[in-house]
């Protein structure tokens, strides 16, 4: 999942409030930008962990431009003060124990899918691909 993550320089703090706006409360103070992302990733994590302990779905991520849209519409004094970057987190382990199920497709797609695997670095198996497209899917 692609978290858009949004800084704004805090000057009377000397350091950057950090935050993720699909993650409401999930958010960190940070004296660099290579920290920030260090520290936001780590903070997504134990957030999404907390969600799996309590049964609660992971929050799907919005677009980066979208959220872009969204604050300066309602910050447009101080939009300009905001930039934003993506996080990339691998979300499975918070989804719950994986079960096996048989699946039938057509073996041209399969072959489809297995090619797309196979030059990608975004996904590591077939059945990894074939969960991103449901969650694609499903965010419909």
């Amino acid at each position: 999942m692609n978290y858009a993550v949004m800084f704004i320089f805090d000057e009377k703090k000397d350091d950057y409030q950090v935050s993720i706006p699909d993650l409401p409360g999930c958010g960190i103070s940070a004296k660099s930008i290579d920290l920030g992302i260090e520290e936001i990733t780590k903070s997504i994590k134990s957030h999404l962990a907390i969600l799996a302990e309590y049964g609660e779905k992971v929050p799907n991520a919005t677009s980066l431009e979208l959220h872009r849209k969204n604050y300066m519409q309602e910050n447009p004094y101080t939009f300009a003060q905001a930039f934003w970057a993506i996080v990339s987190i691998d979300i499975t382990p918070y989804l719950g124990k994986s079960h096996k199920i048989n699946v039938t497709l057509p073996e041209l797609l399969i072959s489809q899918i297995d090619e797309k695997v196979s030059k990608s670095t975004d996904y590591k198996t077939r059945s990894g691909f074939i969960a991103s497209a449901c969650f694609a899917e499903l965010a419909k």
